[in-house]
């Protein structure tokens, strides 16, 4: 299991805390920055699910890696 996702959940939870202090309180700067916290932590618990996938089925990340590179190698020669 990799840190990014234990931090990943617990930066999105702390955002959920804060955007529900923000519109209790009706302060819109408190509430955007809970948003954003909720933000960062799902994108870290994705990373560290990415990192986990990555290290138990290295072949078949590179084989996915390969497969997107060449779509969008594909698209913009288009």
């Amino acid at each position: 299991m990799s840190d990014n996702r234990f931090t990943g959940a617990a930066r999105e939870a702390a955002g959920r805390f804060q955007e529900t202090v923000g519109q209790f309180a009706d302060d819109a700067q408190t509430q955007a920055r809970g948003t954003y916290n909720q933000a960062r932590g799902q994108a870290e618990s994705a990373m560290g699910d990415a990192a986990d996938l990555i290290r138990d089925q290295p072949l078949m990340a590179g084989l996915a890696i390969l497969a997107i590179g060449y779509v969008i190698g594909r698209l913009r020669i288009l």
